[in-house]
């Protein structure tokens, strides 16, 4: 016998016990977007490179070292997703969707991206997406920031987690602050860490998040981006700050937030929180308005973000927060013995699912004596078993099992579904 093939690391299978949470997020994430307008949209795994080159920018952490790059046979470079939102521009562009248009458009599926596995951070996970095109007032920033905050009170999450926020301004604006950063930060080059010491280099503005502690300690002097910033973007951030406090969102401002891709520009947000150690960002996004011309469209503002579905997941089960109706249940097993008892159980079983479709109705099938399959009835956790012999059929009625009393009585089977629905619903 050959060695049994297993997953790669880093790319984890998503087993029955575990995919009725995810089904439970996805579900109220789509009832909240879609209380708001937006529209679902669908784009490939994969991808041009040079999509991600041009929108996510070649000297981020994402394009330099963890994409899933190759060749096809046709000697294109193709990549697996590593992020959303350069994939839905390309497919809303290219559908004719932006420009002079507004949209309001949502994903979810996997992203790709090669670096160290670990709790909450994995090469193959998930997000959802939501992004806002056409609309360039602080008014929509709040939209979105206030529909997420509706998502987290939906959840369960609201007190859990706090809203950061900062604005970066214009690119001129980043460019001068990015010129005196680098001019104080080159003055301690050797003192920073050594991702630090290459970003001075490519992508000096990540280095306001470093973790290192000794790069921290020399930013305290650094100059502030909040000293560059226009009037207009300004005034943008006071906007949006106002349109928050009157809807009771709390937030608080984080001047080193500057988010790691290059597209964004004004806006930009965290949702973070405390229960999940170094990962501790489960939502962040913010405005793009230059991303749809830097890959070939016309000008249109825009503005989104993503959240990871595997923290999500992870910081429900570390708060206790998974309600039941996420966990896999059964509402009725069904029990039969004999040829008769077997065919009267199908009708049975399919008249539950048509009377009450929210129902989880478990035949038993493949055979076994009556012991066994009670045992299996037990083991399914369902709150009713039924239970049909020939004597049953012949009287055109089941044995109803309370399983979580040990009451049995007697029901007609042409009134079996609205019998379970009185007790059920």
């Amino acid at each position: 016998m050959g060695s049994k093939v297993q997953a790669i690391r880093g790319m984890n299978d998503i087993l029955p016990g575990q995919s009725s949470i995810w089904q439970y997020i996805e579900n109220a994430v789509a009832e909240v977007v879609n209380s708001y307008g937006y529209h679902q949209i669908r784009f490939p795994i994969v991808e041009h490179t040079e999509l991600f080159k041009r929108g996510v920018g070649e000297t981020t952490d994402i394009v330099e070292k963890e994409m899933y790059t190759f060749d096809d046979r046709n000697g294109e470079s193709l990549t697996l997703r590593p992020e959303g939102t350069a994939s839905c521009v390309r497919a809303a562009d290219q559908a004719g969707l932006l420009f002079n248009q507004i949209q309001r458009l949502w994903y979810v599926g996997p992203m790709f991206r090669y670096e160290r596995p670990q709790k909450g951070r994995y090469r193959q996970f998930h997000q959802i997406g939501v992004e806002s095109f056409g609309m360039a007032t602080p008014d929509i920033d709040a939209e979105l920031i206030i529909l997420t905050a509706r998502l987290w009170k939906k959840l369960g999450l609201l007190e859990h987690v706090e809203l950061q926020l900062n604005t970066i301004g214009v690119a001129e604006a980043r460019e001068n602050f990015k010129a005196s950063l680098v001019e104080y930060l080159t003055q301690y080059k050797d003192e920073l860490d050594e991702d630090s010491q290459r970003r001075l280099e490519t992508n000096p503005l990540r280095i306001l998040d470093s973790k290192d502690s000794n790069t921290q300690k020399v930013l305290e002097n650094a100059p502030s981006l909040d000293e560059y910033i226009d009037e207009e973007s300004q005034a943008h951030f006071d906007r949006l700050q106002a349109i928050l406090k009157a809807n009771d969102v709390p937030y608080v401002i984080n001047r080193k937030l500057v988010r790691g891709l290059d597209y964004y520009g004004k806006t930009v947000f965290e949702w973070v929180t405390t229960h999940l150690g170094a990962q501790a960002t489960v939502c962040a996004g913010g405005r793009y308005d230059g991303l749809v011309g830097q890959l070939g469209g016309k000008a249109t503002p825009a503005v989104g973000f993503a959240m990871g579905l595997e923290r999500l997941v992870l910081l429900l089960e570390t708060l206790n927060l998974v309600p039941d109706v996420a966990k896999a249940s059964t509402d009725v097993f069904i029990v039969s013995m004999g040829d008769a008892a077997e065919l009267a159980s199908f009708k049975a079983a399919e008249s539950i699912r048509e009377t009450v479709p929210s129902l989880t109705v478990l035949r038993h099938c493949g055979g076994g004596n009556f012991k066994n399959q009670m045992k299996k009835a037990d083991k399914s956790g369902a709150r009713f078993t039924l239970i049909m012999g020939e004597n049953e059929v012949e009287k055109n009625v089941c044995q109803v099992k309370d399983m979580t009393t040990g009451h049995q009585e007697e029901c007609v089977l042409d009134n079996i579904a609205e019998y379970l629905l009185s007790f059920l619903n």
